[in-house]
């Protein structure tokens, strides 16, 4: 990313479409499109890994640091690759204005059912056994770990019986044959994910359009990955995480944010040369084309809470072996392709850490007119060229949303000093799109959201809440060739493209 450009942040699930959420199907295809005429070179999603109804479907809960969340399979693809008939999508429930994650999990349960038996009706699918084999360092452990999930109706894993729970070799054993139809589905479900995945990618490159992927920097405890390696992870006898992972009071929270995922045993990890992480990275990597590293700074020091708590205000900062760590992935990915989400509470060291291995940081732009905007880091004349440059992220209101309903008093001065004049709400959004893309920033990524000038309902995600986040999708209509032009325009008149 040392080039000038820009790209758009746009979740799948946000995607327009006949059903309940964002898919890979038809419209997937034209929002690249849009990118493509508007002259963006990146497009940022969220993580791509399976969300469930009890973490409130966030993408940063997830069950599988590796898999593919198949919500984004698209029906009208497998219509078209014959696994299903055009008629089997009459039961699916019309599309609502924001993503309902219930009910496409509920229709895609019953599509998934008839495209799977069709699919074991057939021949033998040789790719399907390529992939099988290609992948099966994490594969055959998330099948195992959803198709026991299943068999003890949703329990944690911890809360198997212990033969299960402690990974004897017998009792996997057992499990291969009285679980291998579910094992199955949930493999033939990750080669459908795959496939339309990989045909979507191409369609980015066709257009010269990259994938700018997230990755939580850490995993769900009820999840594949620490059931399957536990002693990567700061856990007690009973396998449950006596200390978990969160952030202390800052600009989101006067608590901090309490995440509850366990944090990681870095000894035992540098013990086995970081194998794991190896493996995620390149797993990553196959699905994205860069990366941005979520809470980066957990690989200097991470904010470690003492299981049990109800708050992040009673924890403490624990060093990190970052240095030998991001030394090691350079071996492994000489390119080093990660941007560092530096956002909050950010020491000397961590800048020290991302400009010696020469990662790209974030610079959010909302966040550039508190006080002293004049040596504010985020102040468009404070940016450097290796860098990424947002108006707002996916955890910050739309720029409307932030002009009209959270921008303090002196926020609004410092803005109208700094460019000379006093804006209106309606003038925001560009004002911070041209902001962005006359950033000396090699990067500027543009929530859609602000590029269509949306309010705060078109909001993706209130950290420190758990309703009504992760909701918005786009209406239909909006993505006009007036709308591309004038980002193109943008984009040119800035030196983007």
């Amino acid at each position: 990313m040392k080039t000038r450009a820009s790209g758009i942040l746009l979740h799948v699930t946000s995607l327009p479409g006949r059903f309940s959420i964002g898919d890979l199907g038809p419209e997937a295809y034209r929002f690249v499109d849009f990118l493509h005429q508007s002259g963006q070179a990146y497009w940022q999603v969220l993580p791509l890994h399976p969300t469930d109804l009890g973490r409130q479907s966030s993408p940063y809960h997830s069950d599988s640091a590796f898999a593919g969340n198949t919500l984004f399979i698209s029906p009208e693809l497998l219509v078209r690759d014959g696994l299903l008939e055009e008629n089997d999508l009459d039961a699916m429930p019309p599309s609502g204005e924001t993503t309902d994650y219930a009910a496409a999990l509920q229709a895609r349960h019953t599509l998934f059912d008839m495209a799977f038996q069709r699919f074991k009706s057939d021949k033998e699918d040789i790719e399907f056994t390529h992939y099988c084999e290609a992948h099966n360092e994490w594969l055959h452990d998330y099948a195992r770990y959803t198709a026991l999930k299943e068999e003890f109706e949703g329990r944690v894993w911890t809360d198997w019986p212990y033969e299960l729970r402690d990974r004897q070799s017998g009792a996997l054993a057992d499990a291969d044959r009285s679980q291998a139809d579910r094992i199955l589905k949930c493999k033939f479900l990750q080669y459908i994910f795959e496939k339309q995945w990989t045909s979507l990618k191409r369609h980015c490159r066709e257009r010269g359009i990259s994938i700018l992927g997230d990755m939580p920097i850490y995993v769900h405890h009820d999840s594949a990955d620490v059931w399957s390696n536990p002693e990567f992870f700061k856990l007690d006898g009973a396998k449950r995480p006596y200390a978990v992972a969160g952030v202390p009071p800052d600009y989101f929270s006067a608590t901090g944010q309490l995440w509850g995922n366990p944090v990681y045993d870095w000894p035992r990890l540098t013990q086995s040369d970081y194998a794991w992480w190896i493996k995620r990275f390149r797993r990553a990597l196959a699905m994205n084309d860069f990366i941005r590293i979520d809470h980066f700074r957990g690989l200097v020091a991470y904010w470690e809470i003492p299981a049990g708590n109800d708050t992040a205000i009673n924890g403490a900062w624990i060093q990190a072996p970052a240095y030998h760590f991001l030394r090691r992935m350079c071996r492994a990915f000489p390119s080093l392709p990660f941007i560092a989400e530096d956002l909050g509470l950010i020491t000397p060291e961590v800048i020290e850490v991302i400009r010696h291995f020469d990662l790209p940081g974030m610079k959010v732009l909302m966040f550039a007119f508190g006080d002293d905007v004049a040596q504010n880091p985020f102040a468009p004349h404070n940016h450097i060229e290796n860098c990424v440059v947002y108006p707002g992220t996916h955890d910050n209101n739309t720029v409307r949303g932030w002009f009209e309903n959270e921008a303090r008093p002196h926020e609004f001065d410092c803005l109208t000093r700094y460019l000379g004049r006093r804006i209106e709400k309606d003038q925001a959004s560009e004002v911070f799109l041209r902001m962005a893309m006359s950033s000396v920033a090699d990067t500027a990524i543009i929530s859609l959201q602000d590029v269509l000038d949306l309010g705060q309902e078109a909001r993706m995600n209130r950290p420190g809440t758990t309703i009504n986040n992760w909701m918005w999708r786009l209406p239909n209509g909006l993505l006009t060739d007036d709308v591309a032009k004038r980002l193109r325009d943008m984009t040119e008149v800035y030196g983007r493209i």
